[in-house]
């Protein structure tokens, strides 16, 4: 029977990067646990427990993973990881008969676990730093070029185009502070024994070598440890890294689903990549739907519940522990992780290939920038010695009379209305009221405090 024939998951070929598959895959997994049981034999061997050819058996037989054969065993005593126990210890006839020696299960699949983890948060870390370049190099370009800002999606007042993506990049910057802080605090449970107490350790070296013992596996492995720990590490810890994994993905949400907003007719400013090739509907040849934007609320949308499975595992995890974590764990951290890597790449790609629409851009503004300019008309009115509250009035009604113009499909007709208010002439000369209405101009702090986050993202990546 084909794979085909089976169900597939979509993380196993459709979505996610083929580096973030293997480290999640059946095959490392075993790979690592194997790991794990050569480590724990060769500081053993330190201590006198294994001999030293029974470590270089274990160590010449630890790559010959044969999940087939495991999987065999598994059918029998319905446990994965004893599964692959006995089926190292079948292939390694001079150590395999010390494998596991003080060990409890979690010892191995708990440490394993964090490996994965490890693994995984570096390369979402490296995606992170690349997506954060693009984003700078686009907000660079585009600092100072104007365009509408909208508020309740409807026109407000000008900002620029780089000062919007900074706001993006801002999010996903603090983001990478966040999913650092989580790496950098990554625990394994260490070899703690079957309820936390290492008391089958302590047997076999004494409980004074206990934290040599510990601290001789953690330098081996890489891996730091928790110094308390009950059967399992702190299931806390999967919350806090799938919690910071869906805080980026509510950051890419927020910027895909504005790419789709400004992709739309009614805007029209802004658009994702489309290939020469690609096919936008299989009923209507003219669209250009924005499939991979969609695509990245979507996964997001998915990933933004998982920190609740975790919170649960975290919170019932009773006494020094339950099962009914297992389960799910075998499909939420892997899915979590490969969610966030593909969510990255995507929007990689989005942010390095999105394209600008100049003339919407700029007809925008010229339709709707026009209404900004009556702030600032009605700042210079009251400093000229006006009434405010009766030229907010004034300008009120001018700004709603050109609103109908341009719902109509008309030149916004604003600034030739405020030319010609007696009123507000007899206050504002003619070239200070074309000075004010010059509002592309009127972006504040918007294109040095984008140039600034540029800046800001690349001495933090360097």
């Amino acid at each position: 029977m084909s794979r085909w024939e089976n169900y597939q998951s979509p993380y196993s070929w459709r979505y996610a990067s083929p580096a973030m598959r293997h480290i999640w895959s059946e095959q490392h997994k075993r790979e690592l646990w194997r790991k794990i049981w050569l480590t724990l034999a060769e500081v053993q061997q330190s201590f006198g427990l294994v001999s030293a050819d029974q470590v270089n058996d274990l160590r010449a037989h630890a790559g010959e993973i044969n999940i087939p054969r495991a999987l065999e065993i598994e059918s029998e005593i319905h446990h994965d990881l004893m599964a692959e126990l006995k089926t190292f210890a079948e292939q390694s006839p001079i150590g395999g008969g010390i494998l596991h020696l003080g060990a409890t299960s979690m010892d191995i699949e708990d440490n394993a676990d964090v490996l994965r983890l490890s693994a995984s948060l570096d390369l979402i870390l490296a995606q992170l730093d690349e997506l954060l370049l693009a984003f700078a190099q686009r907000i660079e370009e585009t600092a100072e070029v104007p365009a509408m800002a909208y508020t309740h999606l409807q026109p407000a007042e000008p900002t620029t185009l780089g000062y919007r993506l900074a706001s993006y990049a801002q999010d996903l910057l603090a983001d990478r502070a966040d999913l650092l802080r989580v790496r950098a605090g990554l625990r394994g449970k260490g070899f703690k024994g079957a309820v936390g107490t290492a008391a089958a350790y302590a047997d076999l070296i004494g409980l004074d070598h206990l934290d040599d013992f510990e601290n001789q596996l953690s330098q081996r492995l890489d891996l730091p440890f928790y110094p308390v720990a009950t059967q399992t590490y702190p299931r806390k810890q999967d919350y806090l890294v799938v919690s910071a994994l869906a805080v980026i993905g509510a950051s890419l949400y927020k910027f895909a689903f504005d790419l789709r907003i400004m992709q739309s007719p009614p805007f029209g400013e802004w658009s994702e990549p489309f290939g020469r090739k690609q096919v936008g509907s299989s009923a209507m040849p003219f669209k250009r739907n924005p499939i991979q934007a969609e695509k990245i609320d979507s996964l997001a949308r998915l990933l933004s519940g998982m920190p609740n499975t975790a919170w649960h595992n975290a919170a019932h995890s009773l006494l020094e522990r339950t099962l009914d974590d297992s389960a799910n764990r075998r499909t939420l951290l892997p899915e979590a992780c490969l969610i966030c890597d593909e969510l990255l790449t995507t929007a990689t790609r989005l942010v390095k290939g999105m394209v600008f629409n100049w003339p919407a851009i700029n007809h925008n503004l010229a339709q709707y920038a026009p209404f900004a300019a009556t702030e600032r008309v009605l700042m210079a009115l009251a400093r000229a010695g006006a009434d405010r509250q009766l030229m907010h009035e004034k300008l009120r009604e001018h700004a709603l009379a050109a609103w109908e113009s341009v719902q109509e499909g008309k030149p916004n007709p604003l600034p030739d209305r405020l030319r010609a208010d007696a009123e507000i002439s007899a206050l504002i000369s003619p070239d200070q009221l074309q000075e004010l209405l010059i509002v592309q101009e009127y972006t504040g702090l918007a294109a040095g405090r984008a140039r600034e986050m540029a800046a800001r993202i690349k001495e933090a990546l360097t």
